[in-house]
């Protein structure tokens, strides 16, 4: 058996093996989530505008390019995009006009899944909402990821994960005390709702299974982040309390805290869990006296002399680095967690005994080479899971799709073609470029601040 035979015989038997999944999200978590559905076996067709590229080809969220050389085609060569895209097919398909919008409408009725994320406004005005699409194909599965979900005054509000943090209450508690509200990371929600959205896919594909219809997955990641605090949620509802920021201690337990050891940057977390830990890590530091102090001998006690105990921690763990820290008070039977950056990870033994990071070929052409890209977080028995290929170039398959899925004449593909419904090329100027507040405004594409910008940039209805 050859190589490519025996490769197409192992993806007949991954999970999501025969499906089709139309995915015309944006940005991040939807589009991470098709990656990963395509490496669980899936067809993967992604679907962007000639003139409005995917934001992840350039500017702010597109990461970095290889050796830093954007080349002739630099939306084919971001990080990002090649990352979260990762074995899937290219339609550069332009969704604002009719024609392209009928393709799509063809593409539902032979396909298993369509995939979206823009405020729920569009695909109603699309007539491509779940009921639309439902009458196309009955046993499409629709997955909808907004940011506050198609219904409740918050609707039609643009949102994205960087700004989400607030909304939904996680800045309000994240950050040091007596300190600002803070966020967790650069979009940590996209993840959560990375997660929420392969399982939402797989559940109603067992749905689908067992029921012979289709279903609508509708996820809001603003119900996403809400889970995250639902303790300070409950707090509030039990006893009216608001929460407080804590820095890295804990709410009922001591002593916790991310302390200083040797060299650059380099931290290890401490996490003392009950009496007995906590005379574990006193021996561990040389000070087992510490044990049988008053202001010390009980969690209670601990948790009044926080601030006492943090700086003799503190001055253990600044003559050890990071790894041999945690390493002395696990051995111990402390918990402890060395604070790992990217380039540990990279390096990690363990993450590389797991497979976590996998290695990803590109056609010669296209002057990628290999690449390293994170894998999955799971792994299945008896069923090898890999990365399937890297990520399309803009385009790449609009011939495969339209003539040999949809079995659109030459002619026709030529028009499409010729009137820049397809493309393979950037069509706009600046094409991550998004419109202007003012071009927004003008052409009604806001809700709730219509009124408010329009009387502030004086546009007359």
């Amino acid at each position: 058996m050859t190589t490519k035979q025996q490769n197409a015989d192992d993806a007949t038997r991954l999970p999501l093996a025969g499906l089709r999944i139309i995915d015309i999200s944006n940005v991040f978590s939807l589009p991470y989530a098709g990656g990963l559905l395509a490496d669980l076996g899936a067809e993967v067709i992604k679907i962007e505008g000639p003139g409005r590229l995917d934001i992840s080809r350039g500017g702010v969220f597109s990461g970095v390019y290889p050796e830093n050389e954007p080349s002739e085609d630099p939306w084919n060569r971001t990080s990002t995009f090649n990352l979260l895209n990762r074995g899937k097919k290219s339609l550069a398909l332009d969704l604002r006009r009719h024609e392209g919008r009928e393709v799509l409408r063809d593409l539902i009725r032979v396909s298993d899944v369509l995939t979206e994320n823009f405020t729920p406004r569009v695909m109603r005005g699309w007539e491509l909402d779940y009921p639309h699409a439902h009458k196309l194909n009955h046993n499409i599965i629709m997955v909808s990821c907004s940011g506050y979900g198609p219904h409740g005054p918050y609707a039609q509000y643009p949102a994205q994960a960087t700004t989400q943090e607030a909304t939904h209450g996680l800045a309000h508690v994240t950050g040091y005390r007596g300190d600002v509200p803070s966020k967790a990371g650069q979009s940590f929600v996209d993840f959560l709702a990375t997660w929420a959205l392969v399982m939402g896919t797989t559940l109603a594909l067992r749905y689908r299974n067992r029921f012979g219809k289709g279903l609508w997955v509708d996820v809001a990641m603003y119900q996403l982040g809400c889970y995250m605090v639902a303790d300070r949620i409950l707090d509030w509802e039990a006893n009216k309390r608001l929460g407080e920021r804590i820095g890295n201690r804990h709410p009922w337990l001591a002593p916790q805290g991310c302390y200083r050891c040797a060299g650059d940057d380099a931290w290890c977390v401490v996490s003392v869990h009950d009496d007995e830990e906590w005379a574990a890590l006193c021996r561990v530091i040389g000070r087992e006296e510490l044990a049988r102090d008053a202001r010390f001998a009980s969690n209670d006690a601990r948790m009044r002399n926080h601030d006492a105990i943090d700086p003799i921690i503190g001055a253990w763990t600044e003559k050890f680095s990071k790894t041999e820290a945690m390493e002395r008070l696990q051995t111990a039977g402390v918990r402890a967690g060395a604070v790992f950056n990217a380039r540990d990870m990279h390096l990690d033994p363990h993450a590389k005994a797991r497979g976590l990071l996998e290695t990803v070929e590109f056609p010669p052409e296209r002057g990628i080479g290999k690449r390293v890209i994170i894998g999955r977080p799971w792994k299945l028995s008896g069923t090898p899971l890999a990365t399937r290929g890297p990520a399309p170039t803009l385009g790449q398959h609009n011939r495969e799709i339209l003539q040999d899925i949809l079995g659109y004449d030459d002619a026709r593909y030529s028009e499409m073609e010729k009137s820049g419904i397809i493309g393979s090329r950037p069509t706009a100027a600046r094409p991550i470029l998004r419109m202007s507040m003012e071009e927004r405004v003008r052409q009604g594409r806001l809700a709730y601040w219509d009124q408010d910008y329009k009387e502030r940039l004086g546009i007359q209805d």
